[in-house]
């Protein structure tokens, strides 16, 4: 597809190489030729694009053979334009002034021409072939026949196409009848491989039948030669209770003399450790007995010590003891002497108290106007207040509030 752009009312178009430009103006041919680039307006410019390069055209279609069978036909048609001036006169590649995309569809027109008119020769040749020749020589004779068909083709030169190539890529039947075509090629290729899988199993039996041959050849053998150890097991065996008889005797005498030996030597050793202990034991009485005169005599020496110095001390303790008695008893003299001298200040004190109230209270009492006798009355009962105990509550019954109402009621008449 070629590029077009826009500038100022003017459209400038650039043509690829493999694409020819026909540029017609006012009805005249202005430009013409592949890979042009040059302005234009679009109001009075009429446009083709032909492309020059090979195209590849694939098709697909079926095919009816001598007998009756359809088949599927694969071809592939190389083609290019090689005349792109009666190309673009009969087929319509003019394109749009302003995109540059085909105004229609000429690429489809040609693929339909080709492919209908290739389909034409493939079904003419397969018409008259049965499905077995189709299935061998068929592809041959196929892409013959349609190359020399669509070269004999005189539509083709006068739309100015030119064929390349043409190539057929597969012939295949329906899939059941290409199953049965398989079938008596896949049965001789099994009783091919069925053969061989028997051939291979005798010659593995003949096998099995040479190595149990062998096996058995070996057994025998072998218990032949297992008799043969057992005979010479039985020799060594004996050869060996003989030997170890022989040096159980040996080793015995040894043992004796060794064990009379040791009897003896034991025999000397425990004297000597006799005669060393009886010796070992006077001396060591000896020494226990020195031992214990110097223990006595040095115990005795601290049983004195200890005993001079109890003595000593209980006498220390006995003066600090009296001294300490005597200061105690000094000072418990001297506080006794205080706290009597205090207490009978103390007193003195207090009475001096007790009479000066006493003497102030009578004189209040006789500037008041009361007799000697009221007052004395009064100083008895308060002494006998203070003597009594605290009372807490006091319950009084309804006959003493009854009388006691009456007299204060009498007291008042009166």
């Amino acid at each position: 597809m070629a590029d077009i752009t826009r500038r100022l009312g003017w459209r400038h178009l650039r043509g690829a190489p493999t694409a020819h430009i026909r540029h017609h103006r006012s009805g005249k041919l202005a430009h013409d030729g592949p890979g042009l680039s040059f302005w234009f307006r679009s109001l009075s410019a009429a446009l083709s694009e032909v492309p020059v390069d090979d195209r590849e055209l694939a098709m697909t279609f079926h095919a009816r053979t001598a007998d009756f069978q359809d088949v599927a036909v694969q071809a592939t048609v190389t083609y290019r334009v090689s005349d792109p001036a009666v190309a673009a006169a009969r087929l319509d590649f003019s394109i749009d002034p302003d995109t540059g995309v085909w105004r229609g569809a000429p690429l489809e027109q040609l693929g339909t021409l080709l492919t209908e008119t290739a389909q034409q020769h493939a079904l003419d040749v397969l018409a008259r072939t049965p499905l077995s020749a189709a299935l061998v020589d068929g592809v041959t004779s196929v892409r013959e026949r349609v190359a020399a068909g669509l070269a004999a083709e005189p539509r083709l030169p006068a739309t100015g196409i030119e064929i390349v190539a043409v190539r057929v890529v597969a012939l295949r039947p329906e899939p059941e009848v290409e199953r049965a075509l398989r079938t008596p090629a896949r049965e001789q290729i099994q009783q091919e491989a069925d053969r061989a899988t028997y051939e291979r199993r005798a010659v593995a039996v003949e096998r099995e039948r040479t190595i149990a041959e062998n096996e058995l050849a070996s057994k025998i053998e072998l218990a032949r030669r297992e008799e043969q150890l057992v005979e010479q097991r039985g020799t060594n065996t004996r050869r060996e209770a003989e030997e170890s008889a022989a040096a159980d005797k040996v080793r015995a005498e040894a043992e004796a003399t060794r064990t009379v030996r040791l009897a003896e030597a034991e025999a000397a050793r425990s004297v000597k450790l006799s005669e060393a202990e009886a010796e070992r034991s006077v001396r060591l009485a000896e020494a226990e007995a020195a031992r214990a005169v110097k223990l006595s005599e040095a115990e005795a020496d601290k049983q004195l010590r200890l005993a001079d110095a109890e003595a000593r001390r209980t006498q220390r303790l006995s003066e600090a003891e009296a001294a300490r008695t005597v200061v105690l008893a000094d000072a418990e003299a001297a506080r006794s002497v205080r706290l009597a001298r205090a207490e009978a200040e103390a007193a003195r004190e207090v009475g001096e108290a007790r009479a000066q109230a006493q003497a102030a209270w009578l004189r209040v009492h006789a500037d008041a106007g009361v007799d000697g006798v009221a007052t004395l009355q009064a100083h008895a009962a308060a002494r006998l207040a203070e003597s009594l105990p605290q009372i807490d509550s006091v319950t009084i019954s309804p006959d003493v509030l009854t009388g006691l109402l009456a007299r204060l009621g009498a007291g008042d008449r009166a």
